[in-house]
């Protein structure tokens, strides 16, 4: 239930791709999703359309759902609505309370509003929607012990995907879709007391964001615990050295999924003898109570001494790093003796923890985590940093770049995040996906949206479509094709590249294979089922709830992944790549022979990222032939010269698509397999 954001206004084909739509498709059987949106409603009772007075909203609650996602706010910050704040938080109560009565065990689930990019500020105002809608709505969240999610984080570094910089296209539906799946298929487990150990002593319970916050104190440390509202499988957690609380986005992030945030107390202690003590009495505390084994270390600037000297003395324990313009050698700060000024009082305090009393003390010091990169990673666990490139407090050159070298020199696995222009300040990301997602993959928390089927809200004339033509389109032309064939020769089923060849496809305008097509094709009955922008998930969308095998398909060529390339690691790929192919044999005829392409060749230098990728999922995906019905082809020799890099006569300059001899190199090949596979 919601505002016009929920009811899908500036939303293309809004009926298939609004965001309750979009989870609907994606959840499939046995859930039902209704959607009570309605354009320009407030919270506010007093507000100039209360949500209250509508017919959505009688119809909601005779719904009797299980889950009821709330995604209100937006309109309250217009100036008319907004000299009623001071009700939000008791209507806001009220309203989920009404709910409640229908069903006292609803999950309630409290949507942030999502960043508003407008100049009016008597309109929809991004101040007000930050300063008092968002800290409102964790306040009701918290008193209610209902769950709660930050979509304001998700859009704050795309305003391309509010075109009217209010409203997510359908593009963006897509983003809080995915983002209510996961929490709609979120397992937990019972949770976890900490009270009970005669070692601690409770303090005070206060809100974090809507989360329960405990602090309490433990053989002498001041110590922190965070609790989520439901507590994921595996008990995760993050241990967070120093600046409790500071740029939060990511902890927070966390708490959504499950992890608890813990904190004990090391300051002025520079990751010496005794933070490190204390901090091996608090992980024994932490686990004893029923938290993971394994624990998600996050330091921020000074923090970093203390995350890595512990993990590199209990790398057994550790599930990954996230480290934020880290300290890695005190000589840099705050001993200054670098291109750093340093701090004269720190510096004293942390010669002091190490017993550093004469010059040659200093020189031969080695209890840096810079001096101990070989030890650290033979730990085994990943690490990521972020970090400002104009850092001149910490500088980069004197710690984390230094640092990520010998890493990667020691066989390491490390990730940097540079901040081009940002100084020391400020620490982490405006929007924290990229950190959380690592943290997410290291603790086998990551939901692969490779493998879930999922059709596509794309809605564009550049994919190469008839104007005002749909992904849903496009899909029903194809079924359509499939439906009025019988016993084709053969079936191109990927992306924008099988799109290219054209063919019968009455909404395509660009088909740069059609050529090729002409020439190698010209004796074959086939279809063209290639959609632009699809990954693996629309496929298997489209593979369950489409009819390609009344076609009945002699040869069916599977071209993708390459569209995952953004979003999903290598491993992840492969999966969906699986994952479609164990529905093409299911679906189609024992008879059907499958060519398997994977993600054609991509990555122009043969030395980049994108061509890593390309062959690690091909290292994997090469054992999928069967010699039966899968045959297995990486093509990258037909496409690259002598020393790897891809032809530009073959290629566009984004190293992705193909131009039409392209297509003819890839369509001789195809027509001088078809025979190797009868």
């Amino acid at each position: 239930m919601g505002n016009s954001i929920t009811y899908g206004s500036g939303v293309a084909n809004k009926d298939k791709n609004a965001f309750p739509a979009q989870l609907q498709s994606i959840l499939g059987n046995p859930y039902e999703v209704k959607n009570f949106g309605v354009s320009g409603c407030t919270l506010l009772k007093l507000g100039d359309k209360p949500y209250w007075e509508t017919e959505a909203y009688s119809n909601a609650l005779k719904f009797n759902a299980d889950i009821v996602f709330i995604k209100l706010g937006t309109n309250d910050s217009k100036l008319q609505n907004r000299v009623h704040i001071d009700q939000f938080e008791a209507d806001y109560i009220e309203l989920i309370n009404s709910f409640r009565k229908e069903n006292n065990k609803a999950r309630i689930v409290l949507l942030l509003p999502v960043p508003a990019f407008t100049t009016d500020t008597t309109g929809i105002w991004n101040n007000v929607i930050k300063n008092k809608i968002t800290p409102l709505t964790r306040s009701v969240a918290y008193k209610t012990n209902s769950e709660v999610l930050d979509l304001y984080q998700l859009f704050i570094d795309q305003p391309g995907l509010l075109p009217d910089m209010v409203h997510p296209s359908s593009l963006g539906a897509t983003l809080i879709a995915k983002r209510l799946y996961e929490t709609v298929v979120q397992k937990e487990i019972v949770p976890i007391d900490f009270s009970k150990s005669n070692d601690v002593k409770v303090l005070e319970t206060s809100n974090f964001y809507g989360y329960p916050l405990t602090n309490f104190e433990f053989k002498g440390a001041s110590c922190k615990i965070v609790r989520p509202k439901k507590v994921a499988p595996g008990a995760p957690w993050v241990l967070r050295a120093r600046f409790w609380g500071h740029e939060p986005q990511t902890d927070i992030a966390l708490l959504e999924r499950g992890f608890h945030i813990a904190y004990c107390d090391v300051a002025n202690l520079f990751g010496g003898p005794e933070a490190m003590k204390r901090w091996d009495e608090f992980y024994k505390l932490m686990t004893q109570t029923g938290l993971s084994k394994k624990v998600v270390l996050e330091g921020m600037s000074r923090g970093g001494l203390i995350i890595y000297n512990w993990a590199d003395k209990n790398p057994e324990k550790v599930a990954c790093v996230y480290a934020d313009a880290p300290v890695l050698d005190g000589k840099s700060w705050p001993g200054g003796l670098g291109k750093g000024m340093g701090s004269s009082s720190d510096w004293e305090a942390f010669k002091k923890v190490y017993s550093l009393k004469t010059e040659k003390d200093i020189h031969n010091f080695k209890g840096n985590p810079i001096h101990k990169i070989k030890a650290i990673a033979k730990g085994g666990y990943p690490m990521m940093h972020v970090c400002g490139a104009a850092d001149d407090v910490v500088p980069i050159d004197e710690n984390t770049k230094l640092f990520e070298t010998g890493i990667n020199a020691q066989g390491g696995t490390i990730e940097v995040i540079y901040k081009e222009g940002i100084g020391h300040h400020p620490h982490s990301l405006e929007n924290p996906n990229p950190i959380v997602d690592f943290i997410l993959r290291a603790t086998d928390q990551k939901l692969n949206f490779a493998t879930i089927l999922a059709p596509s809200a794309e809605y564009r004339s550049a994919a190469g479509w008839n104007e005002g033509k749909d992904w849903w389109a496009q899909a029903n032309d194809i079924d359509s094709l499939c439906l009025a064939s019988k016993e084709i020769d053969l079936l191109l089923i990927g992306n924008s590249i099988t799109q290219g060849w054209g063919g019968k496809r009455p909404n395509v305008t660009y088909a740069p294979g059609k050529e090729a097509a002409d020439i190698y094709f010209k004796d074959l009955n086939w279809i063209s089922a290639g959609i632009s922008g699809d990954r693996s998930e629309q496929i298997l969308y489209r593979l369950n709830n489409g009819n390609y095998e009344t076609a009945q398909p002699k040869v069916v060529v599977l071209a993708i992944g390459v569209n995952n390339f953004g979003e999903n690691t290598a491993a992840e790929i492969t999966s969906g790549i699986q994952k479609v192919l164990e529905v093409t044999k299911e679906k189609f005829p024992t008879s059907t022979k499958i060519m398997l392409f994977g993600p054609l060749p991509t990555g122009l230098d043969p030395n980049s990222d994108r061509r890593e990728k390309y062959n690690k999922i091909h290292s994997l995906i090469k054992g999928f032939g069967d010699d039966k019905n899968v045959f297995y082809h990486n093509v990258i020799s037909d496409f690259a010269d002598g020393k790897g890099f891809l032809r530009a006569d073959l290629y566009s300059q984004d190293g992705i698509h193909l131009l039409p001899e392209g297509y003819k190199i890839w369509a001789k090949y195809i027509q001088e397999h078809i025979n190797l596979t009868k």
